[in-house]
Protein backbone atom coordinates (compact mmCIF):
# COMPACT_ATOMS: atom_id res chain seq x y z
CA UNK A 1 0.00 0.00 0.00
CA UNK A 2 2.75 2.31 0.92
CA UNK A 3 4.36 1.50 -2.36
CA UNK A 4 1.41 2.79 -4.41
CA UNK A 5 0.86 5.51 -2.45
CA UNK A 6 4.32 6.33 -3.17
CA UNK A 7 4.40 5.67 -6.95
CA UNK A 8 0.81 7.80 -7.32
CA UNK A 9 2.67 10.93 -5.37
CA UNK A 10 5.62 10.45 -8.28
CA UNK A 11 3.57 10.27 -10.85
CA UNK A 12 1.42 13.39 -9.60
CA UNK A 13 5.12 15.46 -9.28
CA UNK A 14 6.24 13.94 -12.77
CA UNK A 15 2.70 15.23 -14.03
CA UNK A 16 3.34 19.11 -12.17
CA UNK A 17 6.87 18.88 -13.54
CA UNK A 18 6.18 18.66 -17.12
CA UNK A 19 2.90 20.51 -16.90
CA UNK A 20 4.42 23.92 -18.61
CA UNK A 21 5.40 21.30 -21.52
CA UNK A 22 2.30 19.80 -22.02
CA UNK A 23 0.41 22.59 -23.64
CA UNK A 24 -0.46 24.85 -20.94
CA UNK A 25 -2.44 28.33 -21.43
CA UNK A 26 -0.54 30.87 -23.09
CA UNK A 27 -0.95 34.12 -25.46
CA UNK A 28 0.37 33.49 -28.96
CA UNK A 29 0.76 35.94 -32.19
CA UNK A 30 2.04 35.29 -35.85
CA UNK A 31 4.02 39.09 -35.12
CA UNK A 32 7.29 39.14 -37.58
CA UNK A 33 9.25 39.66 -33.64
CA UNK A 34 8.53 39.63 -29.87
CA UNK A 35 10.78 40.35 -27.20
CA UNK A 36 9.68 40.30 -23.52
CA UNK A 37 8.60 43.25 -21.05
CA UNK A 38 10.97 44.67 -18.39
CA UNK A 39 8.93 45.13 -15.79
CA UNK A 40 10.53 46.01 -12.64
CA UNK A 41 9.26 43.59 -10.92
CA UNK A 42 6.90 39.95 -11.00
CA UNK A 43 5.84 37.88 -13.71
CA UNK A 44 7.33 39.24 -17.70
CA UNK A 45 4.67 39.66 -20.49
CA UNK A 46 5.21 38.92 -24.14
CA UNK A 47 5.68 42.18 -26.54
CA UNK A 48 4.67 41.17 -29.94
CA UNK A 49 5.62 43.78 -32.69
CA UNK A 50 3.66 43.93 -36.35
CA UNK A 51 5.25 45.08 -39.39
CA UNK A 52 3.38 47.04 -42.00
CA UNK A 53 2.36 50.34 -43.48
CA UNK A 54 1.94 53.50 -41.89
CA UNK A 55 -1.57 53.55 -40.51
CA UNK A 56 -2.04 49.89 -41.08
CA UNK A 57 -3.80 48.01 -38.30
CA UNK A 58 -2.75 44.29 -38.54
CA UNK A 59 -1.87 43.29 -34.89
CA UNK A 60 -3.76 40.00 -33.56
CA UNK A 61 -3.64 37.54 -30.41
CA UNK A 62 -4.60 34.07 -29.95
CA UNK A 63 -5.24 32.36 -26.40
CA UNK A 64 -5.09 28.75 -25.88
CA UNK A 65 -6.86 27.26 -23.19
CA UNK A 66 -4.90 25.30 -20.88
CA UNK A 67 -4.23 21.48 -22.07
CA UNK A 68 -6.42 22.35 -25.05
CA UNK A 69 -9.51 22.26 -22.61
CA UNK A 70 -12.73 23.40 -24.58
CA UNK A 71 -13.42 27.28 -22.20
CA UNK A 72 -15.03 30.36 -22.50
CA UNK A 73 -12.09 33.60 -23.09
CA UNK A 74 -12.81 37.11 -21.66
CA UNK A 75 -10.56 39.26 -23.16
CA UNK A 76 -9.33 43.19 -21.84
CA UNK A 77 -7.81 46.06 -22.70
CA UNK A 78 -5.59 48.00 -20.25
CA UNK A 79 -6.66 51.97 -19.75
CA UNK A 80 -3.73 53.70 -19.18
CA UNK A 81 -5.68 56.58 -17.94
CA UNK A 82 -7.21 54.31 -14.68
CA UNK A 83 -4.34 51.87 -14.64
CA UNK A 84 -6.56 49.29 -15.40
CA UNK A 85 -8.09 46.54 -17.84
CA UNK A 86 -11.54 47.32 -19.22
CA UNK A 87 -13.47 44.75 -20.86
CA UNK A 88 -12.88 44.35 -24.86
CA UNK A 89 -14.80 41.14 -25.82
CA UNK A 90 -15.98 37.63 -25.04
CA UNK A 91 -15.78 34.24 -26.70
CA UNK A 92 -18.27 31.81 -25.42
CA UNK A 93 -17.86 29.32 -28.23
CA UNK A 94 -16.21 26.46 -26.17
CA UNK A 95 -13.45 26.56 -28.10
CA UNK A 96 -9.35 25.38 -27.36
CA UNK A 97 -8.69 29.12 -28.63
CA UNK A 98 -9.91 32.36 -29.40
CA UNK A 99 -8.14 35.06 -31.28
CA UNK A 100 -9.02 38.65 -31.53
CA UNK A 101 -7.61 40.74 -34.45
CA UNK A 102 -7.28 44.38 -36.05
CA UNK A 103 -5.65 45.65 -32.81
CA UNK A 104 -4.91 49.12 -31.96
CA UNK A 105 -1.59 49.43 -29.79
CA UNK A 106 -1.94 48.39 -26.61
CA UNK A 107 -1.77 45.44 -23.33
CA UNK A 108 -4.37 42.71 -23.85
CA UNK A 109 -5.55 40.35 -21.21
CA UNK A 110 -7.08 37.06 -21.52
CA UNK A 111 -9.10 35.33 -18.57
CA UNK A 112 -9.42 31.63 -19.81
CA UNK A 113 -12.37 29.70 -17.69
CA UNK A 114 -11.91 25.68 -18.56
CA UNK A 115 -15.48 23.72 -18.17
CA UNK A 116 -15.55 22.69 -14.60
CA UNK A 117 -11.61 24.70 -14.59
CA UNK A 118 -10.37 27.60 -12.46
CA UNK A 119 -9.85 31.06 -13.94
CA UNK A 120 -6.17 31.70 -15.65
CA UNK A 121 -5.14 34.89 -17.03
CA UNK A 122 -2.45 35.86 -19.41
CA UNK A 123 -1.43 39.34 -20.63
CA UNK A 124 0.15 40.73 -23.91
CA UNK A 125 1.35 43.41 -25.24
CA UNK A 126 1.32 44.55 -29.38
CA UNK A 127 2.22 47.16 -31.29
CA UNK A 128 1.44 47.74 -35.39
CA UNK A 129 4.96 49.31 -35.80
CA UNK A 130 5.92 50.48 -39.57
CA UNK A 131 9.09 51.90 -41.00
CA UNK A 132 8.77 54.52 -43.69
CA UNK A 133 11.77 55.91 -46.03
CA UNK A 134 12.78 58.50 -48.69
CA UNK A 135 16.06 59.21 -50.91
CA UNK A 136 18.06 61.77 -52.69
CA UNK A 137 21.07 62.99 -54.08
CA UNK A 138 22.34 66.34 -53.31
CA UNK A 139 25.07 68.76 -53.87
CA UNK A 140 26.73 66.60 -56.58
CA UNK A 141 29.73 68.05 -58.48
CA UNK A 142 33.06 66.85 -59.83
CA UNK A 143 34.12 65.60 -56.52
CA UNK A 144 31.47 64.06 -54.42
CA UNK A 145 27.56 64.27 -54.01
CA UNK A 146 25.70 63.96 -51.31
CA UNK A 147 22.89 61.11 -50.05
CA UNK A 148 20.12 62.17 -47.97
CA UNK A 149 17.51 59.93 -46.73
CA UNK A 150 15.10 60.59 -44.34
CA UNK A 151 13.10 57.76 -41.86
CA UNK A 152 10.34 57.75 -40.15
CA UNK A 153 8.97 54.91 -37.31
CA UNK A 154 6.69 55.02 -34.52
CA UNK A 155 8.55 54.88 -30.92
CA UNK A 156 7.02 52.04 -29.17
CA UNK A 157 6.19 52.92 -25.65
CA UNK A 158 4.19 50.33 -22.86
CA UNK A 159 3.57 51.06 -19.09
CA UNK A 160 5.50 48.73 -16.60
CA UNK A 161 2.15 47.44 -14.66
CA UNK A 162 3.95 46.99 -11.27
CA UNK A 163 4.57 51.15 -11.16
CA UNK A 164 2.51 52.48 -14.32
CA UNK A 165 5.78 53.97 -15.09
CA UNK A 166 6.49 54.01 -18.95
CA UNK A 167 9.06 52.50 -20.80
CA UNK A 168 10.21 52.06 -24.44
CA UNK A 169 11.08 49.53 -26.43
CA UNK A 170 14.00 49.25 -28.13
CA UNK A 171 13.97 48.79 -31.63
CA UNK A 172 17.37 48.62 -32.78
CA UNK A 173 17.19 50.48 -35.95
CA UNK A 174 20.04 49.83 -38.46
CA UNK A 175 20.72 51.70 -41.46
CA UNK A 176 22.79 51.18 -44.94
CA UNK A 177 23.16 52.37 -48.05
CA UNK A 178 24.17 49.83 -50.68
CA UNK A 179 25.42 50.49 -54.43
CA UNK A 180 25.98 47.42 -56.53
CA UNK A 181 25.60 45.11 -53.43
CA UNK A 182 27.92 46.29 -51.18
CA UNK A 183 27.86 48.31 -48.04
CA UNK A 184 28.40 52.27 -48.73
CA UNK A 185 27.85 54.01 -45.38
CA UNK A 186 25.59 53.46 -42.44
CA UNK A 187 24.41 57.21 -42.05
CA UNK A 188 21.40 58.15 -43.33
CA UNK A 189 22.91 61.50 -45.06
CA UNK A 190 26.43 60.97 -46.23
CA UNK A 191 28.97 62.39 -48.58
CA UNK A 192 30.26 60.00 -51.41
CA UNK A 193 33.68 61.31 -52.52
CA UNK A 194 34.89 60.13 -55.51
CA UNK A 195 32.10 59.34 -56.97
CA UNK A 196 31.30 56.52 -59.74
CA UNK A 197 32.36 56.80 -63.71
CA UNK A 198 28.50 55.09 -64.42
CA UNK A 199 25.29 55.61 -63.15
CA UNK A 200 24.74 53.49 -60.32
CA UNK A 201 21.42 52.91 -58.19
CA UNK A 202 22.30 53.76 -54.25
CA UNK A 203 19.45 51.77 -52.19
CA UNK A 204 18.89 53.08 -48.66
CA UNK A 205 17.66 49.91 -46.49
CA UNK A 206 16.45 50.82 -42.73
CA UNK A 207 15.53 47.87 -40.99
CA UNK A 208 14.63 46.92 -36.74
CA UNK A 209 15.60 43.96 -34.76
CA UNK A 210 11.64 42.88 -35.37
CA UNK A 211 12.60 41.91 -38.90
CA UNK A 212 10.66 45.30 -40.00
CA UNK A 213 12.31 47.25 -42.84
CA UNK A 214 11.83 49.64 -45.49
CA UNK A 215 14.18 50.09 -48.85
CA UNK A 216 14.04 53.23 -51.49
CA UNK A 217 16.51 53.98 -54.42
CA UNK A 218 17.99 56.72 -55.73
CA UNK A 219 19.77 57.03 -58.85
CA UNK A 220 23.59 58.79 -59.52
CA UNK A 221 23.39 60.14 -62.87
CA UNK A 222 27.40 60.14 -63.21
CA UNK A 223 28.97 63.47 -64.20
CA UNK A 224 32.54 62.62 -63.58
CA UNK A 225 35.29 60.90 -66.04
CA UNK A 226 38.38 58.84 -64.97
CA UNK A 227 41.23 58.90 -67.32
CA UNK A 228 43.35 56.43 -68.66
CA UNK A 229 45.34 55.27 -71.47
CA UNK A 230 47.61 52.60 -73.07
CA UNK A 231 50.83 53.49 -75.35
CA UNK A 232 52.21 51.53 -78.14
CA UNK A 233 55.91 52.21 -79.28
CA UNK A 234 56.60 51.17 -82.83
CA UNK A 235 58.48 47.97 -84.15
CA UNK A 236 61.80 48.78 -84.38
CA UNK A 237 63.49 45.90 -86.78
CA UNK A 238 67.11 45.12 -86.36
CA UNK A 239 67.75 47.28 -82.84
CA UNK A 240 69.57 45.46 -79.92
CA UNK A 241 67.68 43.68 -77.79
CA UNK A 242 66.64 46.05 -74.95
CA UNK A 243 67.15 49.39 -76.67
CA UNK A 244 65.14 52.13 -78.23
CA UNK A 245 66.26 54.05 -80.53
CA UNK A 246 65.00 57.67 -81.75
CA UNK A 247 62.69 58.67 -83.67
CA UNK A 248 60.62 56.75 -82.06
CA UNK A 249 56.58 56.72 -83.20
CA UNK A 250 54.35 56.44 -79.96
CA UNK A 251 50.37 55.32 -80.42
CA UNK A 252 48.51 56.61 -77.57
CA UNK A 253 44.92 55.57 -76.94
CA UNK A 254 42.51 56.56 -74.25
CA UNK A 255 40.86 54.28 -72.49
CA UNK A 256 38.95 56.59 -70.10
CA UNK A 257 35.86 56.05 -68.56
CA UNK A 258 32.36 58.49 -68.97
CA UNK A 259 34.76 61.08 -71.15
CA UNK A 260 33.62 63.11 -73.59
CA UNK A 261 35.25 61.69 -76.93
CA UNK A 262 36.40 65.27 -78.52
CA UNK A 263 37.90 67.08 -75.59
CA UNK A 264 40.93 64.96 -74.94
CA UNK A 265 44.14 66.79 -73.37
CA UNK A 266 47.41 65.54 -74.05
CA UNK A 267 50.92 66.36 -72.43
CA UNK A 268 54.08 64.95 -73.02
CA UNK A 269 57.32 66.49 -70.88
CA UNK A 270 60.93 67.05 -72.34
CA UNK A 271 63.92 65.17 -71.03
CA UNK A 272 65.10 66.40 -67.65
CA UNK A 273 68.86 66.99 -69.24
CA UNK A 274 66.98 68.65 -71.94
CA UNK A 275 65.35 71.64 -69.98
CA UNK A 276 68.77 71.28 -68.05
CA UNK A 277 70.58 72.58 -71.43
CA UNK A 278 67.85 75.06 -72.58
CA UNK A 279 68.16 76.82 -69.07
CA UNK A 280 71.63 76.73 -69.06
CA UNK A 281 71.75 78.49 -73.01
CA UNK A 282 68.62 80.70 -71.31
CA UNK A 283 69.40 81.81 -68.34
CA UNK A 284 66.94 84.70 -68.31
CA UNK A 285 64.42 82.83 -70.15
CA UNK A 286 61.38 80.48 -68.42
CA UNK A 287 61.92 77.36 -69.83
CA UNK A 288 58.60 75.42 -70.37
CA UNK A 289 58.49 71.98 -69.20
CA UNK A 290 56.23 70.23 -71.49
CA UNK A 291 57.08 69.46 -75.06
CA UNK A 292 54.00 69.24 -76.64
CA UNK A 293 50.53 69.88 -75.21
CA UNK A 294 47.46 68.96 -78.08
CA UNK A 295 43.88 68.47 -77.76
CA UNK A 296 42.32 65.77 -79.95
CA UNK A 297 38.87 64.55 -81.37
CA UNK A 298 39.58 61.23 -80.82
CA UNK A 299 40.63 58.46 -78.34
CA UNK A 300 43.91 58.18 -80.30
CA UNK A 301 46.70 60.19 -80.70
CA UNK A 302 50.04 59.59 -82.58
CA UNK A 303 53.05 60.83 -81.76
CA UNK A 304 56.79 60.73 -82.95
CA UNK A 305 59.65 61.31 -80.41
CA UNK A 306 62.57 62.50 -82.35
CA UNK A 307 65.13 63.05 -79.15
CA UNK A 308 66.81 60.50 -77.17
CA UNK A 309 65.67 61.15 -73.47
CA UNK A 310 63.16 60.07 -70.70
CA UNK A 311 59.71 61.45 -71.10
CA UNK A 312 56.52 61.36 -69.32
CA UNK A 313 52.94 61.68 -70.64
CA UNK A 314 49.82 63.04 -69.20
CA UNK A 315 46.24 62.78 -70.50
CA UNK A 316 43.57 65.10 -69.34
CA UNK A 317 39.77 63.75 -70.05
CA UNK A 318 36.64 65.59 -69.28
CA UNK A 319 32.80 65.39 -68.76
CA UNK A 320 30.75 68.24 -69.16
CA UNK A 321 27.31 68.43 -67.89
CA UNK A 322 24.26 70.79 -67.73
CA UNK A 323 26.51 72.05 -64.42
CA UNK A 324 29.39 70.83 -64.55
CA UNK A 325 32.72 70.52 -66.46
CA UNK A 326 34.60 67.72 -64.60
CA UNK A 327 38.34 66.82 -65.41
CA UNK A 328 40.56 63.79 -64.24
CA UNK A 329 44.07 63.24 -65.18
CA UNK A 330 46.67 60.68 -65.48
CA UNK A 331 50.17 60.24 -66.13
CA UNK A 332 52.77 56.85 -67.08
CA UNK A 333 53.75 55.07 -63.90
CA UNK A 334 56.43 56.97 -62.14
CA UNK A 335 58.88 54.20 -62.67
CA UNK A 336 57.58 53.66 -66.48
CA UNK A 337 58.51 56.44 -68.30
CA UNK A 338 59.41 56.57 -72.46
CA UNK A 339 63.03 56.01 -72.35
CA UNK A 340 64.87 56.06 -75.41
CA UNK A 341 68.92 55.67 -75.72
CA UNK A 342 71.14 57.61 -76.18
CA UNK A 343 73.44 57.61 -79.54
CA UNK A 344 76.15 55.54 -80.56
CA UNK A 345 78.26 54.66 -83.68
CA UNK A 346 79.73 51.45 -84.25
CA UNK A 347 81.90 50.09 -87.12
CA UNK A 348 83.36 46.64 -87.97
CA UNK A 349 87.31 45.98 -88.41
CA UNK A 350 87.00 43.58 -91.39
CA UNK A 351 84.58 42.44 -94.44
CA UNK A 352 84.56 40.15 -97.08
CA UNK A 353 82.67 40.92 -100.48
CA UNK A 354 84.13 37.29 -101.78
CA UNK A 355 80.78 35.91 -102.95
CA UNK A 356 80.48 33.87 -99.90
CA UNK A 357 77.39 36.06 -98.77
CA UNK A 358 78.84 36.06 -94.88
CA UNK A 359 80.14 39.93 -93.99
CA UNK A 360 79.75 40.69 -97.98
CA UNK A 361 79.44 44.80 -96.70
CA UNK A 362 81.46 47.17 -94.64
CA UNK A 363 77.95 48.26 -92.38
CA UNK A 364 78.24 50.75 -90.21
CA UNK A 365 75.84 50.46 -87.26
CA UNK A 366 74.25 54.51 -86.06
CA UNK A 367 72.08 54.37 -83.18
CA UNK A 368 69.33 57.46 -82.51
CA UNK A 369 71.66 59.27 -84.78
CA UNK A 370 70.32 62.44 -86.36
CA UNK A 371 73.30 63.55 -88.82
CA UNK A 372 75.62 61.16 -90.59
CA UNK A 373 78.94 61.20 -92.66
CA UNK A 374 81.24 58.05 -93.57
CA UNK A 375 83.98 58.74 -95.40
CA UNK A 376 86.26 55.48 -96.44
CA UNK A 377 90.05 56.02 -97.56
CA UNK A 378 92.84 53.54 -99.05
CA UNK A 379 96.10 53.25 -97.80
CA UNK A 380 97.20 56.46 -100.04
CA UNK A 381 94.70 58.66 -98.67
CA UNK A 382 92.56 58.63 -101.35
CA UNK A 383 88.72 58.37 -100.52
CA UNK A 384 87.37 55.28 -101.78
CA UNK A 385 83.32 55.82 -100.54
CA UNK A 386 81.57 58.32 -99.02
CA UNK A 387 78.05 58.93 -97.82
CA UNK A 388 76.26 62.04 -95.54
CA UNK A 389 72.97 61.62 -94.30
CA UNK A 390 71.24 64.74 -92.30
CA UNK A 391 67.76 62.94 -91.45
CA UNK A 392 69.08 60.16 -90.00
CA UNK A 393 65.65 57.67 -89.80
CA UNK A 394 66.29 54.08 -88.19
CA UNK A 395 68.77 52.02 -86.55
CA UNK A 396 72.38 51.86 -88.88
CA UNK A 397 71.39 50.85 -92.79
CA UNK A 398 71.56 48.22 -94.96
CA UNK A 399 72.40 47.67 -98.96
CA UNK A 400 68.49 47.22 -98.96
CA UNK A 401 67.57 50.19 -96.79
CA UNK A 402 69.84 52.80 -97.60
CA UNK A 403 72.28 51.10 -100.70
CA UNK A 404 74.65 54.26 -100.60
CA UNK A 405 75.77 53.87 -96.82
CA UNK A 406 77.13 50.84 -96.90
CA UNK A 407 80.59 49.99 -98.82
CA UNK A 408 79.69 47.03 -100.78
CA UNK A 409 83.99 46.76 -101.85
CA UNK A 410 84.52 48.29 -105.08
CA UNK A 411 85.52 51.29 -106.48
CA UNK A 412 84.33 53.12 -109.38
CA UNK A 413 82.33 49.64 -110.26
CA UNK A 414 85.37 47.68 -110.14
CA UNK A 415 86.29 46.12 -107.06
CA UNK A 416 88.79 47.16 -104.83
CA UNK A 417 92.53 45.79 -103.84
CA UNK A 418 92.47 43.39 -100.59
CA UNK A 419 93.59 44.71 -98.00
CA UNK A 420 93.42 47.68 -94.93
CA UNK A 421 91.33 50.74 -95.43
CA UNK A 422 90.67 53.66 -93.18
CA UNK A 423 87.35 54.91 -92.35
CA UNK A 424 86.26 57.84 -90.14
CA UNK A 425 82.57 58.01 -89.13
CA UNK A 426 81.22 61.38 -87.36
CA UNK A 427 77.59 62.93 -87.10
CA UNK A 428 75.29 64.51 -84.46
CA UNK A 429 73.08 62.16 -82.16
CA UNK A 430 69.54 63.05 -81.68
CA UNK A 431 70.56 63.58 -77.77
CA UNK A 432 72.75 66.70 -79.35
CA UNK A 433 76.13 64.83 -78.63
CA UNK A 434 78.43 64.90 -81.61
CA UNK A 435 79.86 61.27 -82.26
CA UNK A 436 83.21 60.09 -83.95
CA UNK A 437 84.64 56.86 -84.53
CA UNK A 438 87.38 56.18 -86.93
CA UNK A 439 90.14 53.00 -87.40
CA UNK A 440 91.55 50.66 -89.55
CA UNK A 441 89.21 47.59 -91.82
CA UNK A 442 90.65 44.62 -93.88
CA UNK A 443 88.87 43.81 -97.47
CA UNK A 444 89.64 40.10 -97.90
CA UNK A 445 88.42 38.23 -100.89
CA UNK A 446 90.05 35.19 -100.77
CA UNK A 447 87.84 32.37 -99.82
Amino acid sequence: MKIQSLVAGLIGLIVCVLAPSLGLAQISSNAKGAVPTEYSSGNQDSIYVFCGQKGEINASLTATSPNAELATFEWQKYNALTRTFDFFSSDVSGSTTSTISTLQDGAYRVNITPTGGTVTTYTAWVFNNYITTTAAITNSDCNSFTLVGTSDTPILTYVDLPTGTSRTVNKGILVNWTADNESVNTFLTTQIFDPPTKDTDYTLTVSDRFGCLSRSVVSYISIVTKASFTYAPEVQAGVPSGKIEAPLSVVFTSTSDNADQDKFQWFIYKDREQIIRESQANPSAVIDSFLIHTFTSNSIYKYVFENTGSYNVKLVSQKVSEFNTCYDTVWLPKLSPIVIDTSFIEAPNFFTPNGDEANPEFVVRFFSMKSVKISIFNRWGKMVHVYENNNVQGFGATEASDPKSVWDGKVGGKVATPGVYYYVVEGKGRDDKRRKTNGFVHLFRDK
